[in-house]
């Protein structure tokens, strides 16, 4: 049986007498509260301040336990029982029991969820008691811990009561302006695209959190106001720090320069699954973009040492795959990307039956990644010396995915950080056939289905030589396909007061409970 507490008894519990209030900015405003809606770093990473998982990341992204204490595998591959921590409540006073794990899973695995591809290996999750789940899967699945760190459970009590049983992207519901997680804060005031405030949740069971009181989160899409704002101290901290401002705030004072390397890469994405042009003029038939000697050609075209010095001012590393070279599974043995070679890239063309090349639509994001806007520019001119006219259309990325998601576009831009750290996540997500729970953020519509019978065996496969074959087989398909153009590996620029001690993390997360203000 749950037990409730109101909401201002929770809010009458005495704070820490040396109230710390701490001011952040970041480009991206969270899309919205609701954990199972949103599968992208600028949702997840923010919630991960309010919701919590089973499992979690610590500050060198080693899995660690959190709403369970313990995990180990059910008899011989058959999935996972998790021991769950007693004595957790929700934000509302709500008792965390087995019950909320369940509704979760069912939740978040369903055809509503953004997140439904995280359990495409799981057949059934059951509660032998109130502390003790079991997942089971089709398959072995040695990661699948790994798999679920950013799996948050919300409390089945509340969303039943909100009606938020499901999450609605498209229009939304209670649970995407509401919260009511068991993290280490609280949501206490939402306005969206102008400031989120958090306090601290003081029944967290956990004791690993600053000293912070108060933190107002506003989002700043222009990138010199955002350095003004730091500079000013109108904020204590920006990510991120606009690359071609990393030296001069590297030597201001009363600022720290904090950098590091993402493990997000840049690529283009094509339309591969649609009969004609969205951006098209008539002058040529057919969809270019479906013939890999196309995809090809572009690649050739795109002069990545030129963006990573001019626009990315040597902040960055080039790429050749989904994942970074840093990530377990990468291919050492496909590590070179397709070389400048813009004849290369027109006789590929005229190959492909393209000679005077065709205009199409390139749709961008300019306020989701670093120099989005700018990147996707200089590709328009590059582009243009072999005779492919990109009509660009960069947006605000609270646009951005639902015009993706409507195939408004051609070619597009997008960074990938797998939640892992493993290279079978962007396969998963990016490269196998889309359906109802895998594949989910593959917009272009690829299909392989070797890489579909791949997928999943991958997944199972606990021989680390076997399963590094298997990789390297899918790395290797997608490269000759040119599924992707990778671009480069995004850095990590945060720029914070000189009294601010936090934890810059790979995976671009911001961790508030890590903060401390001297």
């Amino acid at each position: 049986m749950k037990t409730a507490w109101t909401l201002a008894a929770l809010c009458a519990l005495a704070v820490p007498a040396n109230a710390e209030t701490f001011r952040w900015a970041s480009q991206t405003d969270p899309n919205t509260m609701d954990p199972h809606a949103g599968n992208s770093a600028p949702v997840l990473g923010f919630l991960n301040n309010v919701y919590e998982g089973l499992v979690r990341r610590d500050r060198d992204m080693q899995i660690e336990p959190a709403l369970a204490t313990s995990w180990e595998p059910i008899g011989d591959g058959e999935g996972w029982r998790f021991t769950l921590r007693e004595g957790v409540t929700f934000h509302d006073g709500a008792d965390f029991t087995a019950e909320d794990v369940v509704f979760s899973y069912e939740r978040a695995s369903s055809p509503e969820a953004d997140t439904a591809s995280w359990f495409s290996s799981v057949t059934e999750v059951m509660a032998p008691d109130d502390y003790t789940v079991e997942m089971r899967t089709s398959a072995p699945n040695p990661i699948f811990p790994d798999s679920i760190a950013n799996w948050m459970i919300m409390d089945k009590g509340w969303a039943e009561a909100n009606d938020v049983t499901r999450p609605n992207i498209e229009q939304g519901n209670y649970a995407t302006l509401n919260t009511n997680g068991t993290g280490a804060y609280r949501v206490a005031e939402r306005d969206p695209a102008l400031k989120t405030v958090l306090v601290p949740f003081e029944n967290w069971w956990g004791e690993d959190r600053g000293n912070v009181t108060e933190a107002i989160f506003t989002p700043i899409d222009n990138s010199a106001t955002a350095v003004a704002a730091l500079l000013s101290g109108e904020v204590d901290m920006i990510n991120p720090v606009p690359v071609q401002d990393a030296d001069r705030l590297d030597q201001a004072e009363g600022v720290e320069l904090k950098r590091g390397v993402e493990a997000r890469v840049m690529m283009f994405g094509f339309s591969q699954d649609k009969d004609t042009l969205v951006g098209g003029d008539g002058s040529v038939e057919g969809n270019p973009f479906k013939d890999p000697r196309v995809r090809r050609a572009v690649a050739h075209a795109i002069n990545v040492p030129a963006i990573l010095q001019t626009i990315m001012r040597g902040s960055a590393e080039p790429a050749a795959q989904l994942v970074s070279p840093a990530m377990s599974g990468y291919s050492e043995s496909l590590s070179e990307r397709p070389a400048l070679d813009v004849e290369a890239a027109r006789a590929l063309l005229a190959e492909a039956g393209y000679p005077d090349g065709f205009r199409f639509l390139l749709k961008c994001p300019n306020d989701r990644y670093i120099n989005d806007d700018s990147v996707c520019q200089a590709t328009v001119a590059m582009l243009a010396q072999i005779g492919l006219e990109a009509q660009l259309d960069a947006i605000p990325v609270r646009n951005y995915w639902p015009e993706l998601r409507a195939d408004e576009y051609d070619m597009y831009l997008l960074g990938w950080s797998p939640g892992t750290f493993d290279a079978e996540h962007p396969f998963r997500f990016l490269v196998h056939t889309p359906q109802e729970n895998i594949g989910t953020w593959n917009f272009g519509g690829y299909s392989n289905p070797r890489v579909d019978e791949l997928i999943p065996a991958i997944q199972s496969e606990i021989d680390p030589e076997a399963r590094q074959a298997m990789l390297d087989e899918v790395a290797g398909i997608v490269q000759e396909d040119m599924v992707y153009v990778p671009l480069y590996v995004q850095p990590l620029l945060w720029g914070t007061a000189t009294n601010i001690d936090l934890t810059q993390r790979e995976d671009n997360f911001f961790i508030l409970r890590w903060v401390d203000v001297r």
